[in-house]
């Protein structure tokens, strides 16, 4: 019997990218491990959604508009850069090698009773109803996925995390549905 609350796909990859590319900007690379930025949404350009207004690490205030929304795009397609530096002989493997083992470490933390884990994940809504509907609503489709954070438990004790989306991103989510 299909149980939302035991699927969940890895989304890590983006949360990953999206940590490094804000250590970048903050200019200072060692941060990479340590900082934290939820990323919603899908797994494919547009549909990634990173909520920099949620950093664990505060963005130089330099880096204006245009910054974030380079920063936003650089985060949205860094596969393709990837596959654009090795001149498409290849993609990212090192990445996703790196964010399967990042994922794989909180599940088993998880399963071994550690508490308050939180995954980025690509979850089916109805894991958690109330937090899905919260989604729709805010999203205006009717979705079944989306990736969003997940506390992770043992058993059946997956929720969905609050997706809270800044004005800037809900403007970014409505303008990318209207192209």
């Amino acid at each position: 019997m299909f149980d939302p609350k035991r699927l969940f796909g890895v989304t890590t990859l983006d949360v990953v990218r999206a940590s490094t590319f804000v250590a970048e900007v903050v200019k200072d690379t060692t941060l990479s491990p340590e900082v934290v930025i939820p990323v919603v949404g899908g797994h494919s350009g547009v549909t990634i959604v990173p909520l920099l207004s949620q950093s664990s690490h505060t963005l130089p205030a330099s880096l204006g508009q245009p910054g974030l929304e380079i920063l936003v795009n650089r985060i949205q397609f860094g596969g393709d850069e990837v596959v654009k530096a090795k001149d498409g002989a290849g993609s990212a493997t090192l990445s996703m090698a790196y964010a399967g083992a990042e994922f794989a470490e909180k599940v088993i933390k998880a399963l071994k009773g550690q508490k308050g884990i939180v995954a980025p994940s690509y979850v089916h809504l109805d894991a958690d109803a109330e937090g899905g509907a919260k989604i729709k609503n805010e999203i205006g489709k009717n979705l079944t996925y989306f990736s969003a954070p997940v506390l992770l438990g043992v058993g059946h004790d997956v929720m969905m995390g609050e997706a809270i989306l800044t004005s800037y991103l809900s403007f970014t989510v409505v303008r990318r549905r209207e192209d």
